[in-house]
């Protein structure tokens, strides 16, 4: 897309600028729609063509950056879970201020080791990695001990249907939303919650986490994106504000977390 609009800033034809560098005419077409990635001379070329040689390099860096931050599960996790584990951890480890919103599945860094088994196994089942579940739940566990360092600050932004979702035992899940009540009072931790009845003015299509405002890190079935660019950056911090600007917070969101636990309580009986 970038690379369209600035050749139609230059008011130059896909034509005119395969014909000024010698291109095939279909080469301009096939690199704007994403048939085919240009190499760096393709960039640089484009930048110079189009009148604007100064945003050569930002191209060139936009290219292998996306050339890097899509992370295959299945080469990732050959080292086994535990290894993925203590990867986001050093993530976690050397980041002051870590924002996460989750719209499925309570923050690995809230789990109980119950909760963290059931989750972690399932990407196990998905995935085909190295069986060492036990190894991974002790290293997830171990990720949450930067909850308690000094100077670090979080702020967690989940749906109520997190709270809901059927995605480990009814008992596993009571105890998973009982320790929410406890982290919740935190005092380096804002937790927010948003309820079912409120408008989203957003759709909250996945959860990501952000790291002092320069790494995204989300999560797929398959794949793991780490976004640096920080156009890109700044586009999940604006989302994960509006988002959390609809969240109840304190005693509010600890309310809602109650009324899951009534709510799980009464399908029990």
């Amino acid at each position: 897309m970038r690379l369209r609009e600035l050749r139609r800033d230059a008011r130059l034809t896909a034509r005119q600028l395969a014909e000024a560098q010698g291109w095939d005419p279909s080469k301009v077409s096939k690199i704007e729609n994403g048939r085919q990635t240009p190499s760096e001379a393709n960039l640089e070329a484009w930048a110079e063509a189009c009148g604007r040689p100064e945003l050569a390099a930002e191209l060139i860096a936009s290219l292998r950056t996306l050339e890097t931050h899509y992370i295959q599960f299945r080469r990732k996790l050959r080292a086994g879970l535990a290894a993925n584990q203590r990867a986001f951890g050093e993530m976690e480890a050397v980041a002051s201020a870590i924002r996460n919103f989750e719209n499925v599945f309570v923050s690995g860094l809230l789990q109980t080791p119950e909760y963290a088994r059931y989750r972690l196994a399932e990407s196990l089942d998905r995935s085909g990695a190295r069986d060492d579940l036990d190894e991974a739940v002790a290293a997830r566990m171990q990720r949450q001990q930067v909850l308690y360092r000094k100077g670090r600050k979080f702020h967690f932004v989940l749906t109520e249907a997190a709270l809901r979702y059927r995605v480990c035992p009814p008992e596993v899940m009571a105890g998973q939303l009982d320790r929410l009540m406890t982290l919740s009072t935190l005092p380096n931790m804002r937790f927010g919650v948003i309820p079912f009845e409120v408008q989203y003015p957003i759709g909250p299509l996945h959860g990501f986490w952000i790291f002092d405002d320069q790494l995204v890190s989300v999560e797929n079935f398959t794949a793991a994106l780490r976004i640096t660019q920080p156009g890109e950056v700044a586009d999940y911090l604006q989302v994960f504000d509006r988002l959390a600007e609809i969240a109840l917070y304190g005693s509010p969101a600890r309310a809602i977390v109650t009324r899951a636990l009534d709510h799980l309580a009464a399908s029990m009986d």
